[in-house]
């Protein structure tokens, strides 16, 4: 069990359905919320899949595919939540959408409900200002593929008490996941490390000094790294590379973390990467 009864995930996107699987399969409860009846439809879609993939590899029993799968329902407002131990927020990155989100949760959650958000690099100090809780609001960056990726970089805000942390961290090991702490400061640890490398992959390949293969490649056999930073780019999505450069470069006030200008005309341009079906490889084709 992941310690918690019911939990609530908000957004049921890639990150979303993710998180709402491996709580699921952690013997959670788990409402996925989303406005949108096409989102909930494709998530389901996804988790059922992945699910049995899983079983297939032999990774679950085939006999926990449909006990994990009636674990999770699907939901069309916040109110949903009202009943959940824990809620995991992971909408896009907007902080105004997030702070509106965590209002909302604040007034319809128990008073000792645990706030999270799957943030990638929005301070989670200023999200639980939008609270009565700030004690108990916290932040767990899962990455992505979620039921694959060992890592919960869990991020506690100004006000975040030891307790939720503690709480919060046990709860991420129950998941099967390893949690590593890390202090309130724009993009948190991973993406103040990782997104310059992509920015900088792409003022190379902006500036002729290499192909885009020949990049991914250097990355890769040079250092040991299991995918190339532009190839790494596509499928984390542009225009989320693009946000989260935006936020350190607006935050931190240093130009070494401005956003290359070919990042961001082709954002500008609908090359999102995977999702999209063309990035700096094109999809298409599959």
């Amino acid at each position: 069990m992941s310690g918690w009864q019911t939990v609530g995930v908000i957004g049921a996107g890639t990150m979303g359905n993710g998180i709402a699987q491996v709580f699921a399969q952690a013997g959670s409860t788990v409402k996925l919320i989303d406005l949108n009846a096409d989102a909930l439809a494709r998530a389901t879609k996804t988790i059922d899949k992945s699910v049995n993939k899983l079983a297939e590899k032999g990774k679950i029993d085939a006999s926990d595919v449909a006990p994990i799968l009636g674990r999770i329902s699907t939901h069309d407002a916040l109110a949903a939540a009202g009943d959940c131990d824990l809620v995991v927020e992971a909408v896009f990155e907007n902080e105004e959408v997030k702070a509106r989100i965590f209002a909302e949760l604040d007034a319809v959650c128990a008073p000792d409900a645990i706030l999270a958000s799957n943030t990638s690099s929005i301070s989670i100090t200023r999200i639980a200002a939008s609270t009565k809780r700030p004690e108990k609001v916290i932040g767990m960056h899962f990455m992505n593929p979620v039921p694959i990726m060992k890592l919960v970089e869990v991020i506690r805000g100004h006000k975040t008490s030891p307790e939720t942390t503690a709480i919060v961290t046990g709860a991420c090991e129950a998941l099967g996941k390893t949690p590593l702490e890390a202090e309130d400061y724009p993009g948190f640890v991973a993406n103040r490390i990782l997104m310059p490398m992509i920015n900088e992959a792409c003022f190379a390949l902006m500036e002729g000094v290499a192909t885009r293969e020949a990049i991914d490649g250097i990355m890769k056999l040079g250092c040991a790294h299991p995918m190339g930073p532009l190839t790494l780019a596509d499928f984390i999505g542009l225009d989320i590379c693009l946000n989260i450069l935006n936020v350190l470069h607006g935050e931190l006030g240093d130009p070494k973390y401005r956003p290359c200008p070919l990042l961001a005309r082709m954002v500008a341009a609908g090359d999102l990467g995977r999702k999209s079906g063309r990035g700096f490889y094109d999809y298409a084709k599959g």
